[in-house]
Formats: C-alpha cells, structure tokens, sequence
C-alpha cells in the first residue's frame, strides 16, 4: 500500500500500520504504557480531525509523526516526567528499610514487548528496537528536555536524518544536531549500565533464567543470590526503597519479603526483557494470587536487575497474564 493517504479507508489502514511503532515512539518520549497508549489515540484523533488539511506534502507517516510528537511536547510541558526508584534516593539497607509509596505517576512503566516492537526481518533494526526500550535506556531519556529527547529517539533509534527532524520540528539542521550532540552528552553523563540482549534467549540466558525460575520457586535464596551480580539491584515500585548487593537483596527476601515463599512464575517478556508474572500463595490457601510483574535485567551471564513492578490491577492484563492461578493450573504446568 502506498504512503500517501487519499480517503478516509486509506487512513484507517494506515493508522493501523503504524500504531506500534507510534506507540513505541511515545512510549520513548513518556516513559509510561498507558500514557503512550493514550498518546496515540489522540494522535489518531488529531490526524482524522485534519485529514483534509493533509495535502500529500510530506509522507503520511511523517505526518504522523509530527502529530505524535506535539502530543508528547504537550504532556511534558506539563510537567510529566517518570524515573525509577535509583533515580530518586540513594539505595537502603535491609534492615532499616522503610517501605514509603509514591504515586503512580511518578514512576517509569515496564510495557508489553509486542505494544512498542514492530517485527523487523533485520535483526539489526529488531536488536536497536529492544535496545532502545530497556528500562535503563528509557529512564535515562527522561533527563533529557522535551525536544532533546525527541531528536535523540528520532535520529538515533530511528534513524532519521537531520533535515527530516528539522522539518517535523520546525527548526534548523543545526539546531537538530546541536541538540543531539548535548542529549549524547547528558546520557553519557549519567550512565546507562549495560544488559544484554535476550530475546530471543542464548543457551547460556535461558539456563540462567531456568535456575532462576526454579531457585525463586524453591525460595531457595542462597542459590537465587548466586544467579545475581554483585552489585544487582532490586527496586519494587510504587515503593521508593531499592536494595543494592547480595547480603540486602537476600536478607530482604528472608524478612520483609518472606511472604513470597512459595510464589509461582509465569514467563514473559518485558522492554525487550525477560520477565515473569509472579504469584504469592493466596491468603485461602488454594492457588496463587497476583503479587508482582517481575523484569530482569542480564548481564555478562548474571541479573544485574531485579524490577519488580507490584501493581498487577494494572500491569497483568496489560501482559495478558492470569488474574489467578488455581489448582488446575498448577497441575497442567506441573507445579
């Protein structure tokens, strides 16, 4: 099908074509699921709104870009900005931890991997795709200002050339290249610690995330610890407190988070990582019930990363997981 929309028909269809990859940009640009999903759909609401205003000047998915891209300027500038909990406070130790909540609008968003990664046959375009949806990379991006941060997304993962991001921002070939070289550099000043790549999973990656499994179901801390690197990390929003190191992230699990011990893990895939949909024994004593949406974040063989995301209201049917697992499930996946 062409690029250029002609009729209402053709717009539907094009509107489709590209809802993922949009929803992946906004994605970048808010840092929050639900915020991109809604960015979007308000994306396609402007765009039938001036449709006959869109006379073929630029090509419809520039068109569109432009339109998704003044809806993310306008909720930044309202002061929406998302981070993770190392972002916010210094990590605490187990034994003097304190559990404060903030709101959830504070925080960055895991997303379905399947809403933000549209399937590329090159597996080059498919590895920068999930790379620029980790976790880190994402909440790197939200300390970069507004327009920064949608020149970075819009030459670096997608590869537009300078004079395109000028025309859509309205701006100059300089000011586009001005803006990246200090987006490169505040990035740089931070840091972004390395993951690797995991889907699909290397043999050495899916044995390490079988004895995780399997040592996280056990409630076997000392052999889940060893899967660990020593300076992994373990942040749980909406809660602020995150954990750094084996002796906290292994004590914790043994006092305040005792309550997990004879959880269940449900696979998935999260920001281009593996990920798991964890279920706590139910207070009836029948079955398992929703507890948390669990990230991992690997590196050179170990988890440097442990994100676990505890509003599952919000998070498992977003992921497709169950509300419950009962006593017949367990039974069919042999529990």
């Amino acid at each position: 099908m062409s690029d250029l929309a002609t009729t209402p028909t053709d717009l539907d269809s094009a509107l489709d074509r590209y809802r993922v990859e949009l929803t992946g940009y906004c994605y970048r640009m808010l840092g929050s699921s639900f915020d991109a999903e809604d960015a979007v759909q308000d994306t396609y609401i402007r765009a039938w709104r001036s449709f006959e205003k869109f006379e073929g000047r630029s090509s419809l998915r520039s068109w569109l870009y432009r339109i998704a891209t003044n809806v993310c300027l306008d909720l930044l500038n309202a002061g929406n900005k998302r981070a993770r909990p190392m972002d916010l406070s210094a990590p605490q130790h187990q034994a003097s931890a304190v559990l404060n909540e903030r709101p959830e609008v504070t925080w960055l968003e895991p997303v379905p991997d399947g809403r933000v990664l549209p399937q590329s046959a090159d597996p080059a375009e498919m590895a920068l795709a999930k790379e620029s949806v980790r976790l880190a990379f994402v909440a790197a991006l939200q300390h970069l200002p507004a327009k920064q941060r949608a020149v970075l997304i819009l030459r670096e993962v997608l590869a537009w050339k300078a004079d395109e991001v000028a025309t859509l921002l309205e701006t100059t070939v300089a000011s586009v290249n001005s803006a990246l070289q200090r987006a490169r550099a505040t990035l740089a000043a931070h840091g972004i610690r390395d993951s690797d790549p995991a889907d699909p999973l290397d043999a050495d990656q899916a044995k390490l995330l079988e004895q995780y499994l399997s040592a996280f179901e056990a409630y076997d801390i000392s052999r889940l610890t060893a899967l660990l690197h020593e300076d992994a990390v373990l942040s749980m929003p909406p809660f602020d407190l995150w954990l750094r190191g084996h002796e906290d992230i292994a004590a914790w699990h043994l006092n305040q988070g005792i309550g997990c011990k004879g959880s269940r893990l449900v696979p998935t895939t999260a920001n281009g990582m593996p990920a798991f949909g964890q279920y706590r024994p139910a207070a009836s004593g029948k079955g398992h019930t929703p507890w948390a949406l669990q990230v991992l974040e690997i590196s050179d063989g170990k988890i440097v990363g442990l994100n676990a995301f505890l509003d599952t209201a919000r998070w498992f049917p977003l992921f497709g997981l169950p509300e419950q697992l009962d006593e017949a499930y367990e039974v069919e996946q042999g529990a």
